[in-house]
Order: C-alpha cells, then sequence, then structure tokens
C-alpha cells in the first residue's frame, strides 16, 4: 500500500528512550522520512532495555520502526556543524533532552532558526520548556505521578502502583506527533513564503501536562465540589457496574454495563431482573452507590460459566465485554490478523538464526487495513554513509575520518 500522507516531509530525531522517539515513530509510520541520531558506539540506551537475546532489544525494534539510524557525536564540533547541516535541509527536529541542553551544545532553537527559519521544533520534557520546575529531570513514572495518575492505580489499601508500560511516554509521544503536524499543516496553509515566528513553531510537550490532559473533570471535580478522587481497585470513580469478573476456568473477563439502557439488558442476562426493576439503579449515579451489591451479583452469575460462555451470553444480548488478553492471546486474535496488526519480520534474536517476530501495527488504520511496517528499528549506525553522503554530499573518505574521531 502507498499511502503515505507525510511523505517528503523529513524529521531529524534527536531522541533517546521512549516519548520523542514515539513521535518520530508515529511520524515516520505515515511517511516522513525520520533520521535518528544516536551516540556512536552505545546509541539509545532503550537498545539494552528488555533485551533478552542478541545485541538490539525488540522494545528499540517496535519504538524506532521506520526510522534511519545515522550516529554522530553532538559533544563535538563536528557532529554539532553536520547536525545544522541536516537541519538545513529538514522540516522537523523532535527532541527530548532536558531544558536547556540544546542550547548548551550551541543548538538551541534561535541557532537551528537562522539557519532553517521554517524548521517546526518539537521538543518533549518532564515539566515544559518554562516555569519553576522547567529545569527538574523528567521520567514518565514521575510525570504520571505528579500528573495525578499514580494516585488513581490499584487497590485503595495499597500503595499506588504504575501501568506495565510507559503510558506518559506514549502518550506525550502522541502528543509530539499532533503538535509537529499541526505546525506542519499551519505552514502549508500560509498565502505567501513569510515564515511563521518562531515562537509559534516550537511544540512544547511537557510530560506532567500529557497526563493530566488525560485526567478527564479530576481538578474540575476537586475545584467545583471538593472531591479529591482516589484509588477504586478495578473500578472507576462514578462509573457501575464496569469491572474485572472471574470466570470457572480461573480466568476473568471485563463486562462494562454502566449504560442506562445496556444495564437493563445485562441484568436479565444474569438472572437478576429484581436489580434492573430497583428504581435505585435507574441511572449511574445510583448504581455507584450500591457498586459493591452489583458487583457481588455479577461475579455469582460469571463465576457459573467458563470464560468462553459467559462472553458468548453477553455478547448476544448486546453487552459489551471481553477477555483479558495476554500476548499469546493477540497474537491469536482474528480481529487483529484481519487488520494486519500483527505484522512479521525477520530479527536477530541472538540464536543461531533469524526468527520471525510479530511488531505491532500501524494506527490509525487508513485503507481498511493497518498500512505496512517499512522497516523495524534500525542497527545502530545502520544509515550513517547514506544519510551523510546521499543528502549531505560527504565523500567516503571524509565520513571514514569523521568516524575516526
Amino acid at each position: 500500500m502507498s499511502i503515505r500522507p507525510l511523505d517528503g516531509v523529513r524529521v531529524l530525531e534527536l531522541g533517546n528512550y521512549i516519548a520523542a522517539p514515539t513521535a518520530g515513530r508515529i511520524l515516520g509510520d505515515f511517511g516522513a522520512e525520520v533520521i535518528k541520531v544516536e551516540r556512536p558506539k552505545a546509541g539509545d540506551e532503550l537498545r539494552n532495555w528488555r533485551l533478552y537475546g542478541g545485541d538490539t532489544s525488540m522494545l528499540y525494534r517496535t519504538v524506532n520502526r521506520n526510522k534511519k539510524s545515522i550516529t554522530l557525536d553532538l559533544h563535538s564540533e563536528a557532529g554539532r556543524a553536520i547536525v545544522l547541516d541536516l537541519i538545513r535541509k529538514s522540516d522537523v527536529l523532535l527532541e527530548n533532552f532536558r531544558p536547556g541542553m540544546l542550547e548548551k551544545w550551541g543548538l538551541g532553537p534561535e541557532v537551528l532558526n537562522e539557519v532553517n527559519p521554517n524548521l517546526v521544533i518539537t521538543r518533549i520534557s518532564g515539566y515544559g520548556q518554562t516555569g519553576p520546575h522547567a529545569s527538574r529531570p523528567g521520567f514518565a513514572a514521575v510525570a504520571e505521578a505528579v500528573g495525578g495518575l499514580r494516585e488513581l492505580m490499584g487497590e485503595p489499601d495499597r500503595p499506588p502502583v504504575r501501568t506495565g508500560v510507559s503510558i506518559g511516554d506514549s502518550i506525550a509521544g502522541v502528543y509530539a506527533a499532533f503538535g509537529t503536524v499541526m505546525a506542519l499543516f499551519q505552514r502549508e496553509r500560509k498565502p505567501d513564503d513569510t515564515p511563521i515566528p518562531l515562537r509559534e513553531r516550537i511544540i512544547d510537550v511537557a510530560l506532567n501536562e500529557t497526563i493530566l490532559s488525560v485526567m478527564e473533570s479530576l481538578v474540575p471535580d476537586y475545584l467545583a465540589y471538593g472531591i479529591n478522587r482516589s484509588r477504586v481497585g478495578g473500578l472507576v470513580e462514578g462509573i457501575a457496574p464496569s469491572n474485572a469478573y472471574p470466570c470457572s476456568d480461573g480466568v476473568s473477563i471485563i463486562i462494562g454495563g454502566n449504560g442506562d439502557a445496556i444495564f437493563q439488558r445485562y441484568m436479565q442476562v444474569i438472572g437478576r431482573p429484581d436489580l434492573a426493576a430497583d428504581p435505585k439503579l435507574h441511572d449511574n449515579a445510583g448504581r455507584w452507590r450500591q457498586h459493591d451489591r452489583l458487583d457481588t451479583a455479577i461475579t455469582e452469575w460469571t463465576i457459573q460459566h467458563t470464560r468462553a460462555d459467559a462472553l458468548k451470553i453477553l455478547e448476544a444480548a448486546g453487552i459489551p465485554c471481553g477477555p483479558i488478553y495476554t500476548a499469546a492471546d493477540i497474537v491469536a486474535d482474528e480481529q487483529y490478523k484481519a487488520r494486519n496488526m500483527i505484522q512479521p519480520f525477520s530479527v536477530d534474536v541472538g540464536a543461531a538464526e533469524p526468527k520471525t517476530v510479530g511488531f505491532p501495527g500501524i494506527v490509525p488504520v487508513i485503507g481498511e487495513q493497518s498500512l505496512p511496517i517499512r522497516n523495524i528499528g534500525p542497527d545502530l549506525g545502520e544509515h550513517t554513509h547514506e544519510v551523510l553522503s546521499g543528502l549531505l554530499g560527504m565523500s567516503d573518505s571524509e565520513i571514514d575520518a569523521l568516524e575516526a574521531k
């Protein structure tokens, strides 16, 4: 499939870990040429995270797909000079260093703007580029706490827990990609060649703010009603019945029966017409006040059925429900297969022979199926010669001399 809406856009990615590379991955997924700059020898530290074999983790391969990798030492004058040469030929600079680091290297926005007055500069940091906390280091774990998410995760009688993925980094990456595309769109809509002011081309993404942005009415509820939400386990505050329920075969299912009309059908299905008829349960507020009573009744029904039987009965009645998948379940799922959401590649996993490994497809879907992944995360410096010679016209001897330094 040749659907590539960002074809012709060139992104220079200076990011490490997950946040900025996620933004670069999204832009690359839809056709942008993303040139990832990595440290010589070591590269992005993500190459070694959850590394169970070989020399490059599947995490790196996943987050950095559809990119090119080059190695440059940004601490050297030669490395910084090449970055500026690449900036002249790029549309976007993407980075997630601590605020002030680019400026320390002589690569701050004003310098970049002199080289390319149309450049979109997308910056991701813990707390943003301004404000009293801007200089603090920030990882997603901290941002998820400061943004309000961690306080709501887990059981009420235990310390807060974390999601099993770096959700704060991923959300920030999505916002960064969206902000980048907005700036590119604004640039294209300009009626003349006058550059957009620099301050309007700097996309400033703070990890803590991206978490805050998905916390729904957490702050307004506090300011309006004095409500300070806290952990409620598998529930969602103010919404019932919606939870995980155990089945007879030792696994649980998720059932969301919190819509008013859905609740009526739901109670009939589990053999509790008395609950459907109870006027105190006819709206969500009333159901939330009695969510323990409802969860007990639902569990009494689910525990009598296997997962497959319970889901079959609920689906027939139009009740939103689903299994709790492991990776093995996802790989076997027909829906994911039908939409090309698990795409195979031959990968070095540290064994004698490469192994065929499935990688998550491209989201959102355009053209009925996930677009094909062009390449998984590249080897360190795999495209250094290609980029420096093809884009900057450097000779092999010049590139060899640079690498020798």
